[in-house]
């Protein structure tokens, strides 16, 4: 433990700027002499993806190996970059605290990003999972709001997810795609996408309109009515998809245009950060708290409990509905089995193991989860054993999460950081 604290009071001083500039070295070590010399000379078949799990679970002669690369690639250059330029990043991250807040995220984001995408364009692989957990993050964050701020259980989330990705396909296959089902593309494909974060809106507000159907009879009642309706509302969806050939049926709907790279994901899924955060800490936000706290006391404080859990349930749906837009646009296929208890089941092992009532922690859940779920991988059905037991410790230990009742405070986050 005393070496523990030893290493955090040493790279305590180091604020966010400085963390970045450590991981962007790493990266660039990783990206010039990754591939050539470090991986060579570590006896590695090939440069590590997701920092090596994968490559020692199918190899454990790997696993020294995969370790130095590790240190040699990752840890080492970030802390000792990080603490090295502290003398020049806190100055830094004092003079943009003059700044007004927005623009100082706006820069920090933008250098994220930079880093992020040079990262995950060293292989195809890094792409698509840095796409599918951003993707998660959304879905995570919204049905937070639903099962964690609300304080509801909602197992319908799969569906709205399904109405977004069904109805947004539709439209960019309608508009720009040439398919077999809706004829010639009606507008240029260059438009794409220009008019795409419409598609996507069309197929949140879609989910929205939907989650009403749960909302309506659901709310009206009390206790545990909410998961049982939701989740038959997730079987109807799925159903009904699995029966209208228009869309495909139960071959499901292929063919959608390849309008979702790396840097519209990263955007999203900052908006939706965004927009939650102002929602949940807004009026709206506090009544639901207070709602989920003690429905009769709210009442009688004048709280409109049923217009304030409907409105929550709505925008929670509206960002899953996102979420699946843009899921469906990453694949380039979607089908009803994409969109069943399996998903449900990730869902929410991803928000019940970041922690409820948390941004911070929905951020950490959905990561966390994806990361893991592809490095065990390569272990096939142990993977489904390893991971609930994970899920059940973190139940046992931390009942709301490892990160719960936990907001964003980005002031903070970005200032920099004194010596202790």
């Amino acid at each position: 433990m005393k070496i523990v604290q030893s290493i955090k009071k040493f790279l305590s001083n180091i604020p966010v700027a400085g963390w970045l500039l450590g991981i962007l070295a790493a990266v660039l070590i990783e990206y010039f002499w990754g591939y050539d010399y470090i991986s060579d000379y570590l006896g590695l078949p090939k440069i590590p993806v997701l920092f090596g799990a994968i490559l020692m679970l199918k190899d454990p002669v790997m696993i020294p190996g995969v370790l130095a690369y590790d240190l040699v690639v990752y840890v080492l250059p970030v802390c000792i970059v990080g603490k090295a330029s502290a003398f020049f990043t806190n100055p830094l991250a004092g003079a943009m605290e003059k700044l007004p807040l927005w623009i100082s995220v706006l820069i920090h984001l933008c250098c994220f990003y930079g880093i992020l995408s040079l990262w995950a364009g060293i292989n195809d692989y890094r792409v698509l999972v840095v796409k599918l957990t951003l993707i998660s993050i959304i879905l995570t964050i919204s049905i937070n709001v639903i099962n964690g701020y609300q304080g509801e259980f909602s197992c319908s989330h799969p569906g709205f997810m399904a109405v977004g990705a069904y109805v947004s396909s539709v439209i960019t296959l309608f508009l720009f795609a040439n398919d077999k089902i809706f004829g010639a593309a009606l507008l240029p494909p260059a438009l794409g996408p220009w008019l795409f974060p419409f598609a996507l809106v069309i197929g949140g507000i879609a989910a929205a309109v939907a989650s009403l159907l749960v909302a309506i009879p659901s709310f009206r009642t009390r206790g545990d009515y909410l998961a049982i309706i939701s989740l038959a509302f997730m079987f109807i969806v799925k159903s009904a998809v699995e029966n209208i050939n228009v869309i495909g049926g139960a071959r499901g709907m292929g063919g959608q245009p390849d309008l979702a790279p790396l840097h519209v994901i990263f955007i999203w899924t900052m908006l939706c950060i965004w927009v939650v955060h102002n929602f949940v800490t807004s009026i709206m936000g506090k009544a639901l708290n207070a709602v989920r706290d003690d429905e009769a006391a709210s009442e009688s404080m004048t709280v409109k409990t049923r217009k304030t859990k409907m409105t929550a349930f709505m925008f929670g749906a509206f960002w899953a509905g996102i979420a699946g837009g843009l899921f469906a646009h990453v694949l380039t296929y979607i089908n009803p089995g994409m969109f069943s208890i399996n998903r449900l089941a990730e869902i929410l092992a991803m928000v019940y193991f970041g922690g409820l009532n948390s941004i911070v922690g929905s951020i950490v859940g959905a990561v966390s989860i994806n990361i893991l779920g592809e490095a065990l991988r390569p272990l096939e059905l142990f993977k489904w054993i390893i991971i609930p037991l994970i899920l059940i410790f973190v139940m046992i230990f931390r009942p709301y999460g490892l990160i719960s009742f936990k907001e964003i405070n980005a002031g903070k986050l970005l200032a920099a950081k004194k010596n202790k």
